[in-house]
């Protein structure tokens, strides 16, 4: 894959990520929230990529991708957030707060990308792996949080 195609691939992910979050604003989230954690398992093959012997890169540099990553979540926690709507179910609250902020993180991960171009390619590839868990992990758990609190809540005055 030449450097032009990864973008249309990752544009074309973003885009699927955008649609998918635009339409769950408008259908209810079921059962007890696990499936929030879901798109954690999809990651774990990637774990091959920062395991892998060939890529010689400094701890320290692992450590600051996951930081930067975290940075990146900070926007999408608050960004996300849940209601209950009036059929007594729980939905993702609309907010293009959120789509802004996905947005943004795709431009400065593209400009980044763009910058560190002189590495070589399996070690960029390891650090922007470590940035997307840095980012995806504490807001996929933030969201789990909030969705189960709003859950017990409505358990709660329900009773």
């Amino acid at each position: 894959m030449n450097g032009s195609s990864i973008y249309v691939v990752i544009a074309l992910i973003a885009a699927l990520v955008l649609w998918r979050r635009t339409k769950s604003m408008y259908r209810p989230i079921r059962g007890n929230g696990t499936r929030l954690l879901i798109p954690l398992i999809f990651l774990l093959p990637a774990l091959s990529m920062i395991l892998n012997p060939n890529v010689n890169v400094p701890a320290w540099e692992f450590g600051a991708a996951f930081g930067l990553g975290i940075l990146f979540s900070i926007p999408l926690i608050w960004t996300t957030n849940y209601e209950v709507r009036e059929d007594n179910l729980i939905y993702a609250r609309k907010n293009w707060g959120f789509i802004a902020a996905f947005l943004g993180i795709l431009i400065i991960r593209f400009v980044l990308r763009r910058e560190l171009s002189g590495m070589d390619p399996q070690a960029l590839m390891a650090l922007f792996m470590t940035v997307a868990f840095g980012y995806l992990l504490p807001w996929r758990i933030a969201s789990f949080i909030k969705f189960r609190r709003l859950l017990l809540s409505r358990s709660y005055a329900a009773e």
